[in-house]
Order: C-alpha cells, then sequence, then structure tokens
C-alpha cells in the first residue's frame, strides 16, 4: 500500500489530479489495473488515500511543534506549517477539507488547530470563525502561488519579475484620481514576494483573533 500511495502522490505532484488515473498509476508501478483494486475501489478511494497519506507527513510535523505560553505563536507555526506543505501541491489544498467528516489526518489537523483557540477566551462560534479564518488564509494562498505560471514564463520567454511588470505598467498608466489604491500599491506589488504576502495576511487575521480574546 506504502508504494502505491507514494506513486499515486507523484502522479498528482507531477501532473495534478487530472493525472492520477488506475491506468496511469498501474503503468507507474509497473502492475496490471486489477492489482490496484486490491487495495482501492477506485479513483476516489485513491485519491482520499493519497490525501490522507500526504497529511499524515504534515500531521507528524505539527505535532512536533512544542507548544508555547502563547496560543496564537503556536496557532501561526502550525498555518505556516501547513501553508509550506500546500504551496508546492496546489492539489492538495483543493482537497483539504474533502475528508473532515471522517477520522482522518485533514480532521485531526483542523482539531489541533482547534484545540489552540480553546487556550483562547472565545465563545464557540467565536472558536469556530476563528480557525476557518486561519485555514481560509493558509488554502486560498497556497493554491493561489502553485497556480501554473503562465506558458511564456514556463517556456523561459520572461520570468516572473518580467511578466508581473507588465502589469505595474499598465496600472502606473492609469487615471490617478480615478485609481488611486492603485497608483498608491503599485510599487509594492512591483516585485512582491507570494510568501511575505501569505504571512502578512496571516498577521491580520491573528491580530484581528487576539483582539476579540483580549480581556
Amino acid at each position: 500500500m506504502e508504494a502505491v500511495l507514494t506513486a499515486a502522490v507523484a502522479l498528482l505532484d507531477e501532473a495534478g489530479e487530472s493525472a492520477l488515473t488506475l491506468r496511469a498509476l498501474a503503468t507507474r508501478l509497473g502492475t496490471g489495473v486489477g492489482s490496484i483494486y486490491w487495495y482501492v475501489s477506485g479513483k476516489d478511494d485513491l485519491l482520499d488515500r493519497a490525501i490522507d497519506h500526504v497529511l499524515g507527513g504534515v500531521l507528524t510535523a505539527v505535532e512536533g511543534q512544542a507548544d508555547s505560553s502563547d496560543p496564537i505563536d503556536d496557532l501561526r507555526d502550525m498555518a505556516v506549517t501547513l501553508f509550506d506543505a500546500i504551496v508546492d501541491r496546489p492539489w492538495l489544498g483543493v482537497h483539504f477539507m474533502r475528508n473532515i467528516d471522517l477520522q482522518g489526518n485533514a480532521l485531526r489537523l483542523y482539531e489541533l488547530l482547534g484545540q489552540q483557540t480553546l487556550r483562547l477566551d472565545l465563545t464557540p462560534r467565536q472558536r469556530f470563525h476563528a480557525v476557518s479564518a486561519v485555514v481560509g488564509v493558509v488554502v486560498g494562498n497556497a493554491a493561489d502561488m502553485g497556480q501554473e505560471p503562465p506558458q511564456e514564463v514556463l517556456d523561459g520567454v520572461v520570468d516572473r519579475d518580467e511578466f508581473l511588470s507588465r502589469y505595474t505598467e499598465t496600472w502606473r498608466g492609469l487615471d490617478t484620481e480615478k485609481f488611486p489604491f492603485m497608483h498608491e500599491i503599485v510599487d509594492e506589488f512591483d516585485g512582491h514576494d507570494d510568501k511575505e504576502q501569505f504571512l502578512a495576511a496571516l498577521e491580520l487575521t491573528l491580530a484581528g483573533l487576539r483582539l476579540q480574546a483580549a480581556p
């Protein structure tokens, strides 16, 4: 089973969910499609197990992080660990909450995030909203960063900064009275760091949570 899941994850990493078929997996393993059915009931079952397999590694990393005296600091560390795992695997972000109804690794990760909010003076609704917000920031930013670059970037015709500079040049040409915000932030957008942008969004979310939990 370990070999099956390792090969399935490799296919997902290489070309996304569309690449994961039982036939492609059998070819990768050098066996027949029929033998795959000894381990999984079909593609959906295979995808579920591959997701759980990867999240098991994330769960191990999160569980290995020592609790500090500040639950919000611990939430930050957990969120960054989850983000780093998803950003390299966009397919994982799309399906992170896929099996939250089962006692798998996604549910355990969700529980660990939630347990940090139990250390804060919040209502049940506030805890639910807090964890939802953190997961949303993590998955949303990771999925955005994990999108496949435009073809001309993949082909090496232009690099990332050159591609983004097209937007900045367009924005700089906008009417300043109609688009004052765009002119205000255009230099920040030009050559910005995506990971830094995620961390800023996470800090905004956690700062709001800290204010809400303050006595």
